[in-house]
């Protein structure tokens, strides 16, 4: 079916694997974000907290989106839903750097990054929601810009996070990344579903990654 111009062809075996997908990445996320407050609650600073809490919300606030959307019958409430789904991803790149960033926010480029991951996901959104439907491969491409710019920071985060933090945040990066290629690939059955799949388990690893930082604070 088509509605603005943007069409949603996915049969029903298709949705009902979407919608696992969403349910198990959905209800994953409720219990390791409970555990991960629960843990920065008791070990970590109010910074570490703090960051751990964005983090934490970005990533909730996106699956559900996420489920919502893409279940939702085709109508005028499912093209409005659709920036907001597109627009989340934008927030939780943001998000998922926060914990990384605040550790070596004392470093003036990191800090920096900080700022501007954050003012690149605010542009982000505003041109999801004031342009719905248009610039939508450019977003693609800046979503991927975002996710990889912390290359431009290998030297500091280095010295600010363990070996084994950065290799979670790299393969993480990597199946988003790989996941890509579901996501535009339309014509392919299920391609929703395996997409959502590559963007759930990416973000179990990445999830693995906050952690790992967070208890490598704790521990040093």
């Amino acid at each position: 079916m088509e509605f603005a111009g943007v069409k949603w062809n996915y049969d029903r075996s298709e949705l009902i694997a979407d919608g696992i997908v969403h349910g198990v990445g959905l209800a994953a996320a409720l219990v390791g974000v409970t555990a991960l407050i629960f843990y920065a609650m008791l070990w970590s600073s109010t910074g570490q907290l703090a960051a751990a809490a964005i983090y934490g919300a970005g990533l909730l606030a996106t699956l559900s989106i996420s489920f919502l959307y893409n279940l939702y019958p085709v109508s005028r409430t499912k093209w409005f839903l659709r920036r907001f789904d597109h627009s989340s991803i934008f927030v939780l790149i943001a998000a998922t750097y926060t914990p990384f960033l605040q550790r070596g926010w004392d470093d003036p480029f990191l800090f920096a990054m900080l700022i501007g991951i954050w003012a690149i996901a605010a542009l982000g959104v505003g041109i999801k929601c004031l342009f719905p439907g248009r610039f939508d491969r450019l977003a693609i491409l800046l979503y991927l810009a975002m996710g990889w710019s912390g290359v431009l920071a290998v030297g500091p985060l280095l010295s600010a996070l363990s070996s084994t933090t950065l290799v979670l945040i790299l393969i993480g990066g990597i199946i988003y990344s790989a996941g890509v290629i579901f996501h535009v690939w339309e014509k392919l059955r299920f391609q929703n579903a395996i997409w959502h799949a590559f963007v759930v388990t990416g973000a179990a690893v990445h999830y693995s990654a906050v952690i790992n930082c967070l208890t490598g604070t704790a521990m040093s």
